[in-house]
């Protein structure tokens, strides 16, 4: 076939595909109005970047200025919102079943007496870690609140004993650590999330779309006039066809995500901007060549294809590291993370957005997406058999 007549061929089938979807409203919302809900939903959802003001409790049966000092400390943490006192365990602890407070800080009767005594009093607090990460934090800072106020009882202890200040800080904290977070130092769980969750969502919905919109020519009986008469009789012409338009759509809502994450919200984004969108098209060519190459081994049978393809976008956001380590993982699952777009996306989001590193430290992922675009052609002669002979499945 000739060059000019493929190009002709190709115009012709991305401007059939324009005119399907603007007559259809469903293709809109999946590429228009599905990834912008998406971002306006999760930017919302965690707008605040880190949950603050959790609900907790306090009961206090010592009742001194010591405990009392130790309860502002803790009500002043970000994280933490005092909002309920308790005059005993029992109670604290129903409230906390029935969902009232998250954890509750105990602290027994005699614990200031025992403490300037020197014999090591006890003080408790319960999270309800059913809901892990409102559970992690107050736990975090009723851990810090509890080290604070320990460490300026004995202070004021060496002190008593004639200590200067400088030499009872020494005894009290011989060790100074510092925290340095890195990629992400104010901890913010949208730039964290978000990032890759909306990302996410839009791969998966090209992963469900490229099967629905190749099954389409089967279903309505056109698969053979559009193969022959409009492709020429080449499968990797209908596949350009069909699926370039698509591609340029969803890379248009790549796009806009990036802007608003890094232009407009100022997430951090050390490889620049357009780095970070070269990235984004290659994982929806990955993501798009996955799914051609499920429907050309499942000819016919787009249902089956789209939750092939489905499940396979659902599953890798537990399998890329996004919520559980994937170095963590079974060494069986930590090689099957190398067959999701989303693992390679999210490696190349942390290299390049995060810390800026050179793209050379994460070349195997680079690799990897550039493989998932070989896919088609290992099913093309599947789906010349598919034009010729392969009906619809419904």
């Amino acid at each position: 076939m000739k060059r000019k007549n493929v190009f002709a061929r190709l115009w012709t089938l991305w401007m059939r595909e324009l005119y399907f979807f603007s007559h259809r409203p469903l293709m809109l919302v999946v590429m228009f109005i599905a990834p912008i809900l998406l971002l306006i939903f999760f930017l919302s959802l965690m707008g605040a970047g880190l949950p603050t003001d959790l609900p907790a409790g306090i009961v206090d049966e010592d009742d001194t200025s010591t405990t009392r000092t130790l309860v502002r400390t803790l009500d002043a943490m970000e994280n933490t919102d005092l909002r309920h006192r308790y005059h005993s365990f029992s109670e604290a602890r129903d409230a906390m079943q029935r969902g009232e407070i998250y954890a509750f800080f105990h602290i027994p009767e005699g614990t200031t007496e025992q403490a300037l005594g020197q014999r090591r009093p006890k003080i408790g607090f319960y999270t309800n870690e059913s809901y892990f990460i409102a559970g992690s934090l107050l736990m975090r800072d009723m851990r810090t609140a509890a080290e604070m106020i320990g460490m300026g009882v004995s202070r004021q202890t060496f002190l008593a004993k004639g200590m200067t200040d400088d030499a009872a800080m020494a005894a009290v904290r011989p060790i100074v650590i510092e925290a340095h977070p890195l990629g992400n130092p104010v901890l913010d769980y949208s730039v964290y999330l978000s990032n890759i969750i909306v990302p996410g969502c839009i791969l998966l919905l090209v992963l469900i779309f490229t099967p629905y919109t190749i099954g389409l020519e089967w279903k309505r009986g056109k698969q053979r006039r559009v193969y022959n008469d409009l492709a020429g009789g080449s499968s990797t012409v209908f596949l350009a066809g069909k699926l370039i338009p698509q591609a340029l759509l969803f890379s248009l809502m790549m796009l806009l995500c990036d802007v608003v994450f890094y232009k407009y919200l100022h997430f951090p984004c050390r490889g620049g901007l357009g780095m970070m969108f070269l990235i984004g098209v290659l994982c929806i060519l990955a993501a798009q060549s996955f799914g051609v190459f499920v429907y050309g081994l499942l000819q016919g049978n787009m249902r089956f294809s789209m939750c092939v393809c489905s499940l396979w976008g659902i599953v890798s956001f537990s399998i890329s590291g996004l919520s559980f380590p994937t170095m963590a993982m079974d060494p069986i699952l930590q090689a099957a993370a190398w067959l999701f777009p989303l693992r390679h996306y999210y490696l190349l989001y942390v290299n390049q957005a995060l810390h800026g590193y050179p793209l050379l430290y994460a070349w195997p992922s680079v690799v990897a997406l550039l493989c998932f675009l070989l896919l088609p052609v290992l099913t093309l002669p599947l789906y010349r058999h598919a034009f010729r002979h392969a009906r619809y499945k419904p």
